[in-house]
């Protein structure tokens, strides 16, 4: 999907889900009956899992690998975890390889949605238990967007309508403090449209802000979710609109945003006619490290140790306890900016 996020120390991270992670993760209440999860037995011994990510290498998601790690140390799993990049094919390889590894549970980080009905049979043909984070898959069809919620893979991650709402406010707060008008302002709505995920925190957002503020007019921008092809995109649409003052800036993580202010940036547009907030705060916080002002206005921290360490419990409590997965269950997030992103603890990557 998409990286979200910045990272804190494993302990703290593991003691935030033994106190209280669990408790304020948020449930449908709906137990997901795709994949494996109807026929994977209990395991009496030491519990084996795979945790096979997209994107490895950035900053969130090396936080959620390491929130996975300590969290697998403290309940004495033995884990593995895969970076696999951006590739689809790799999934699948490696979904066979944990099977063949005799790993009892998956948990997995999708490059591309459209791999769901594989994956999940592979899992489900070898009763391997199988849980998501971050991005969702369908046991059915390649687009969870428009699966049947019976047929999603239980997830572990973030609300996209939550983090979306807080992005959308929060522009509209700076929206509202700058004093703009309707008129020669644009909002650009940037992600890649093919990650559900995505598209749910872009609407959560543009209806959060125009609850606030309507009659600003939008621009959804197709990007690959990274800082480079967001610019690239950002850039053009910045030049076929040559008339707009101000512009206001999001999307479906930092990366998006980061292009988009860097795209104004380059165009001549000057950091207070810019609003961009960011989604995950990793990016983000590099524009407050510096004394230059930046069109970077605040972005949502979301953590991902949070995220993997809660995803290690949830797969032992279902293979040592029996425990059904939740359809989806969430870790919290916080706004920070220039005045509180250290504070709260985010690591720039």
């Amino acid at each position: 999907m998409f990286r979200t996020h910045g990272s804190r120390a494993a302990g703290a991270a593991a003691l935030l889900l033994t106190l209280g992670l669990a408790a304020t993760a948020c449930s449908t209440g709906q137990e997901s009956t795709s994949g494996s999860d109807a026929s994977v037995a209990p395991v009496s011994g030491k519990i084996s899992i795979t945790y096979l990510q997209k994107q490895g290498d950035q900053e969130y998601f090396v936080g959620e690998a390491a929130g996975a790690k300590a969290k697998a140390a403290e309940l004495g799993v033995d884990l593995k975890v895969v970076n696999l990049g951006n590739d689809a094919n790799k999934t699948i390889s490696e979904v066979q390889s944990a099977v063949a590894q005799k790993s009892n549970g998956v948990i997995i980080v999708v490059p591309d949605p459209a791999v769901g009905p594989q994956v999940v049979q592979t899992a489900k043909d070898a009763k391997v238990a199988l849980l998501t984070s971050d991005d969702q898959i369908c046991a059915t069809g390649p687009d969870p967007s428009s699966c049947a919620k019976e047929s999603l893979v239980p997830r572990i991650g973030f609300s996209g309508a939550q983090m979306g709402g807080e992005v959308g406010k929060r522009a509209a707060e700076e929206y509202k403090k700058a004093g703009w008008s309707a008129a020669d302002t644009r909002i650009v709505s940037a992600w890649k449209q093919d990650v559900t995920v995505c598209g749910d925190r872009v609407k959560a957002a543009k209806d959060a802000f125009n609850a606030a503020v309507p009659g600003v007019q939008n621009i959804d921008v197709a990007t690959d979710n990274t800082p480079t092809g967001a610019q690239d995109k950002i850039a053009a649409t910045v030049t076929a609109n040559q008339g707009v003052k101000h512009w206001v800036v999001w999307g479906c993580n930092d990366e998006n945003v980061q292009g988009g202010v860097t795209a104004l940036q380059n165009a001549g547009v000057s950091a207070d006619n810019v609003i961009g907030v960011g989604l995950g705060a990793y990016l983000a916080c590099k524009n407050w490290s510096g004394d230059k002002p930046s069109g970077m206005k605040a972005a949502l921290f979301i953590n991902g140790k949070d995220v993997g360490a809660l995803a290690v419990q949830t797969m032992y409590d279902k293979l040592k306890n029996s425990k059904d997965f939740p359809a989806e269950a969430f870790a919290p997030t916080t706004m920070v900016d220039a005045s509180t992103w250290k504070s709260a603890g985010v690591t720039c990557s």
